[in-house]
């Protein structure tokens, strides 16, 4: 079985904030910080003081991260490079999704980064057969059916599906030994972008799909599809591929996992 744990991490697409909340003059010359103040105001008054967060469609993705466990092969990395488009990093997970036909796994990529991938994809025009396929094989276990596992999104199928019991990947991955968020967190990145510093949220979105694919193993063996044996082995193989990559962000994971 081919797996392919994914993450992504959004700022607000400033772009279509500019001509959603009144395409004048003035709003065009402001600064995307300042656009983000206004888009941030009008989603505070829609949601009656609730959020801020931008709705799905009004989300640009900026980093995309992904681990394949494939055959004998365990990768992770961040797709494209650090100038790559959004266009391209959303290319090239649907062109995965096509290659492989892989098992989907997330942290509430039900909820909100698959949601996120359809608008963006239908912003930019980009297709796959692969998972959109609702027909032929697909019809009784496809990517869009809540209930079927060519995705499985760990938070929904642990919580049963009921929104009272959702938890949060950091607390989750702490509580089960695992090092969670490492010195960054999801509402940072908007500020690191408006830095130019892409690559630290890469880094920090590899840590995050490194998390998830941990607590997936787990998962796998409570369902008994890993006997405590295999699972020892699945654990040790990301340890033996993080040391291997010498990278500082995965050096600061093992010495935080243990």
């Amino acid at each position: 079985m081919n797996v392919f744990v994914f993450d992504i991490e959004t700022v607000p697409d400033v772009v279509n904030g500019r001509c959603l909340y009144g395409n004048s003059e003035e709003m065009q010359n402001l600064s995307d910080k300042d656009v983000w103040r206004v888009m941030s105001h009008y989603r505070h008054q829609e949601t009656d003081g609730r959020t801020e967060m931008m709705r799905h469609h009004l989300q640009k993705i900026v980093a995309i991260s992904v681990v394949l466990r494939s055959g004998e092969q365990f990768k992770v990395w961040s797709l494209g490079e650090l100038d790559s488009a959004e266009e391209e990093l959303i290319q090239r997970f649907f062109s995965g999704v096509d290659k492989y036909t892989p098992t989907l796994v997330s942290w509430n990529g039900g909820g909100f980064d698959l949601p996120v991938l359809h608008y963006r994809a239908l912003l930019h025009g980009i297709s796959s057969k692969t998972y959109w396929q609702t027909l032929g094989d697909f019809r009784f276990n496809n990517y869009l059916n809540r209930y079927h596992e060519r995705h499985i999104d760990l938070m929904d199928m642990v919580a049963s599906y009921q929104p009272q019991a959702y938890a949060q990947l950091n607390q989750i991955a702490i509580m089960l030994g695992l090092p969670g968020k490492l010195g960054m967190s999801g509402d940072k990145v908007w500020d690191t972008f408006l830095d130019g510093d892409i690559e630290s949220i890469r880094n920090y979105c590899e840590t995050d799909v490194l998390n998830t694919y941990l607590i997936f193993l787990r998962f796998e063996l409570i369902r008994g599809r890993l006997t405590q044996t295999h699972y020892d082995q699945e654990c040790e193989l990301v340890r033996d591929k993080l040391n291997s990559e010498d990278k500082p962000h995965f050096k600061q994971f093992l010495e935080a996992w243990g």
